[in-house]
């Protein structure tokens, strides 16, 4: 390739370092025996290495669509040779995973993290302290006729169906498109399991948490600010509140369609334990209020904006009030990215359905994500992931490659044009 640069050089060297899986699988060595103390004839065949590196396989290959047609592909000799593994039976695949302890693998999600490549933060916040993370979760579901018969309401008339699903809780790093931490729980929404509680076990300092209204309480809101960090969040509709300070909008803060930007005092019928220690600034937006779709049959999920108003608090006093109205807006990034992650990396499936092998299968998800990062610079999309199976397979060569990378990026000029398009339309 007379034409390619000592950039493009570099890039062809990683891209074949990539279809060879070596990335990860130098540094999984320190897993080949874990899980081994039962195993005391030393025969055993399907190690926790070989295990992670047969989840990526599966998750790079969208032609792999059950644990059947993945033993088979194990069977290939190209893709024993490129991967390093051997041909397993089903139950050894199935009973393994009990044998493994998933946190180990932090030791290498944390070694691939330090060397992600930022995909550019938004110009809008590039002011905005520390890391922005934002924070939802989502219930796995695994076979259909499984979970229906789990959803059924219990005997005592309960929703008992809660205490055999799983809920993922993410927290999704702004910077790197990727997540953070996370951590899977029951699905009741209580005690250790709810929402609130799980984020409050990792807060860290120097963040920026953006959190929907499941998230507004106030002892998290004290919490976070006592810590160092800063929060975005909706609250609710009907919360009770005490305006002490109007601010002035500018030009971007009408043409966002912020109606109002208040200091106020909240929780006023709150217990006193339980009201805010700090200062609270709430961020009024004017949106069309919408149902939200989200369950079977059409049912709504969460009520409606009952005024048309969305309300944001935040403990960011000098952010411009456009500014957290957006930065609330591109929460919906993190909706995106829980689709592409159960339907683009085939989370939607689950390998396993025991505690461990689920736990696994996040961890290669997320070092997916990682790898195309790593490789690519880029975001973890659904045509980059496809673009890189093909690569994968053969069907696509280092040149398709870098000419898909060497296109310029350019989302945010096309969204400002089409923002530009519906004003002089008319549409707010």
């Amino acid at each position: 390739m007379p034409d390619v640069t000592e950039e493009d050089r570099k890039l062809i060297a990683k891209l074949g370092h990539f279809k060879q899986l070596r990335k990860v699988a130098d540094l999984l060595g320190f897993l080949h025996s874990a899980g081994c103390a039962r195993d005391r004839a030393g025969n055993r065949q399907l190690h926790f290495d070989d295990y992670l590196l047969i989840v990526l396989l599966w998750m790079f290959n969208p032609l792999l669509d059950s644990m059947r047609a993945l033993q088979r592909a194990a069977e290939l000799e190209v893709v024993q040779r490129r991967a390093g593994i051997k041909r397993f039976s089903l139950g050894s695949f199935s009973e393994s995973c009990r044998q493994f302890d998933p946190s180990m693998l932090k030791q290498v999600v944390e070694q691939l993290s330090r060397e992600l490549y930022p995909v550019g933060r938004q110009e809008r916040f590039k002011d905005l302290p520390g890391v922005i993370e934002l924070v939802d979760g989502t219930a796995l579901r695994t076979l259909r006729t499984v979970v229906e018969a789990m959803w059924l309401p219990g005997t005592d008339g309960k929703d008992s169906h809660r205490t055999h699903a799983w809920k993922l809780h993410l927290n999704f790093d702004v910077d790197h498109h990727v997540p953070a931490s996370w951590e899977l729980t029951d699905a009741r929404g209580e005690g250790d399991s709810e929402e609130k509680n799980v984020l409050r076990r990792g807060l860290k300092p120097d963040h920026t948490y953006v959190m929907d209204r499941g998230y507004a309480k106030f002892t998290l809101f004290n919490d976070i600010n006592r810590i160092g960090s800063s929060y975005v969040c909706r609250v609710r509709d009907n919360s009770v509140l005490q305006v002490e300070q109007d601010r002035p909008l500018n030009k971007g803060d009408i043409e966002a369609r912020v109606l109002s930007d208040q200091i106020v005092k909240m929780g006023i019928a709150s217990h006193p334990s339980n009201r805010p220690d700090h200062p609270i600034r709430l961020v009024c937006v004017k949106i069309t209020p919408h149902r939200k779709r989200g369950k079977a049959a059409g049912g709504t999920s969460g009520p409606p904006s009952a005024d048309g108003l969305l309300r944001i608090a935040t403990n960011l006093l000098d952010a411009p009030a456009h500014v957290i109205a957006f930065l609330y807006e591109y929460r919906w990034t993190l909706e995106v990215f829980i689709r592409f992650f159960k339907q683009i990396l085939g989370c939607r499936h689950l390998l396993s359905t025991k505690r461990q092998g689920i736990e696994i299968q996040i961890y290669a998800a997320v070092i997916c994500c990682m790898l195309i990062n790593l490789t690519t610079g880029r975001k973890p999309t659904k045509w980059m992931v496809t673009l890189m199976s093909l690569y994968l397979a053969g069907w696509a060569s280092d040149r398709d490659v870098l000419r898909e990378l060497n296109k310029p990026d350019n989302t945010g000029i096309k969204k400002r044009a089409k923002d530009e398009l519906w004003k002089k339309l008319g549409v707010n």
